[in-house]
Parts: C-alpha cells; structure tokens; sequence
C-alpha cells in the first residue's frame, strides 16, 4: 500500500512550486533548478490527484453496487467501473512508487570510466582493450560522445590502463553499472595446450564532477611538472609538458602526459582528481547511509567481482542478478548490452520498492 501522505507531499510540492515559479520573484540561480523540479513532478501530478480521490470513487461504487434497491443493469455497471477503477489504481499506484523512488542524484552526470588490467599479465591487457572497444561500441551505438583522456598501451595491442570521458543524456545512471572487476575466462593466442587462463581487469565509473559539485582549493594541490616519456624510456618531447597533480587532503593522485601542451595535460588531470575526489566523498557518505546500500545493486566497490565473460561457452554472467545471457559476442558489439542493463535497473528498482515505506 502507498502512503497517502507520500501523494499529498507530491501534490503540495507542486502547487508550491507552481505559484513560486509564477511570482517571478524567484532567485535567478535556483530558476532552472526548480523548473526541472515543478517539471518532473508535473508527469505524475494528474495520477497523484485522481490517487487521492480514489477511496471516496470506490465508496459510491460499492454503495450503488449494495443498494439493493437500484435496478440489476446499475449494479452491473457500477461493478464494471469498480473492477476498472480498481485496475487503474494498481497502475496508477506503481507509477507513483517508481516516480518516488530514492534517485542517485548523480544519475543525469556525464562519467569518466577508468578501465586497467588486473591479474593475467599480458592477457589481461588484452582483455582491457576488449573491454573498451565494447564500450566504444555502446556509445557509437547510443550517440554519445567518447573521448579519450589517459591511454597506455601494453604489448600485442592491449591496454595496461585507459581513462575516458563519455557524455550524453543520463550517462551516469547507465554506466554505473559498470563499475568493478570483469573476469574473462579463454586461451590465449600464445597457449600451446589449449588452456583455458583466467585474468580480469578493473573498472571505475565516475560522476563527471563539476567545480560547483565540488570546491577544490588551489592551496590543498601540490603540481609537479615533468618531461613526458614514452615507451621504451625514451622522450616523447622536449618540454615539460607532463603533469602530476596531488589533492593532499586525500592523497588523491593524478598524471597526465598525453598532451604536447602543459596546460591541456593540466586540465584533464584535474578533471579525472576533481572526479575522484567527489566520488570518495560520495563513498564516504554511502557508508554513512549504509542502510540506504541495500536498495542498490552490489557495493559498487571497485574490488567486487560483478561479471564473468566466458569465451570457450560463448557466455556472459552477471553474479550480482544472476543472469547468464549466451551472446557473448553480441555482447562485447554492443549489440545487448541493453539487455543486460535493463535487468540490473529493474533489479535494483523492485528491491528499492520492497524498502519503499
């Protein structure tokens, strides 16, 4: 059952809004911030109304169905409209608990997504290079813009770490999913015996933070500028374009060299630190709401296995829901990682609506 209260807060926060919004008097920071908000609520604000007056419908149906005294067509007619009503309010009722479910507020951010190859050496750096290009795949796939900010590169083609932001509609909703360790099981190329190895590489989704999430001071960063190497030890140039910077309070720590320019390297290290750093802030406060991480699919953390894709099965295991999907390949095109994602929302959603009080 839906607490009414919870309805009348929706309908109330609207009205407010509503005549705030109409006043014009209205702080021009905050204006597009509430309109969002008077918005948002205005997609459920007609069911929230018809929800609140649909005891005293089904109390006239029900008495004109007990009347014995109105004719036999009546009473099958208010029978008809009391099962309907009774049909819409179930929907009606689900619709209001989804809109008032807990919402990360993160979920409309842009993310950065750090991938590096953990345990298996060289093929795990192999698998880390998988692991990208199918995400390049996703965003091809759902026009969202990939770019990238950190990449080094292992030998054979493979990736010891790549960084990369993505931006679009809604990206951090989607991608959070994502993050933690991705197992691979297969022979490698170089295995003479037909063994099957295992190795996994790391992955971290990041809200893209913004300077107005998060105030970094220039007082609490050490900047170290160095030459940029490449492979091999040997100079990329001869200026010291590299950067290396560190969020002493948190020890946080950046590098970036990708850039011939000082200042381009600057400002994408302190777009990864000033992400990392809201997402240990972020961490900190979860676990000080830790009631609140039963309603979330896994930790999060970045040390917790969530995936296994075996090669020699041709199949693809989420251990956080439980779902094997045999489309390994259709998996890493792209092609369903939908299919995946969907079942870990409405995982996440229904047990977010069994703690709905």
């Amino acid at each position: 059952m839906l607490p009414i209260d919870k309805v009348r807060n929706i309908i109330t926060k609207y009205d407010a809004l509503e005549k705030e919004l109409a006043s014009g008097k209205i702080d021009p920071k905050l204006f597009a911030k509430k309109s969002k908000e008077y918005s948002s609520l205005g997609e459920v604000i007609v069911k929230a109304r018809k929800y609140i007056n649909f005891e005293n419908e089904k109390k006239d149906l029900v008495n004109m169905v007990q009347d014995k005294s109105n004719d036999q067509d009546i009473i099958e007619l208010a029978q008809k409209d009391l099962s309907e009503l009774l049909e819409i309010k179930e929907k009606y009722e689900k619709d209001l608990k989804v809109f008032l479910l807990p919402k990360d507020e993160d979920d409309n951010k842009n993310a950065i997504v750090e991938i590096r190859a953990g345990t298996g050496g060289l093929e795990a750096s192999l698998f880390c290079a998988d692991l990208f290009k199918m995400y390049e795949k996703v965003c091809s796939k759902k026009k969202w813009k990939l770019e990238i900010i950190n990449i080094s590169k292992s030998e054979a083609g493979g990736f010891k770490e790549v960084i990369f932001s993505v931006t679009g509609n809604d990206i951090y909703s989607y991608l959070k999913y994502e993050s933690g360790v991705h197992r691979v099981q297969r022979i490698p190329k170089t295995e003479t015996q037909g063994r099957v190895h295992t190795s996994a590489a790391t992955i971290a989704v990041l809200p893209e933070a913004e300077e107005v999430d998060i105030k970094i001071k220039e007082s609490d960063l050490r900047i170290d500028v160095f030459r940029a190497g490449g492979p091999g030890g040997q100079s990329v140039n001869t200026t010291d374009s590299a950067v290396r910077i560190t969020h002493i309070p948190t020890g946080v720590v950046v590098s970036q060299q990708d850039e011939k320019s000082q200042h381009k390297n600057k400002a994408k290290a302190l777009k990864i630190l000033r992400s990392r750093v809201y997402e240990s802030e972020k961490r900190k406060k979860d676990q000080e709401r830790s009631d609140n991480r039963r309603s979330q699919i896994g930790s999060g953390d970045r040390s917790e296995r969530i995936r296994t894709y075996n090669f020699p099965q041709g199949r693809i295991t989420d251990h956080r829901i439980n779902l094997t999907l045999h489309k390994l390949d259709e998996f890493l095109s792209g092609e369903i990682h939908e299919e995946m994602n969907q079942e870990l929302r409405l995982k996440e959603q229904n047990i977010k609506l069994e703690n709905l009080n």
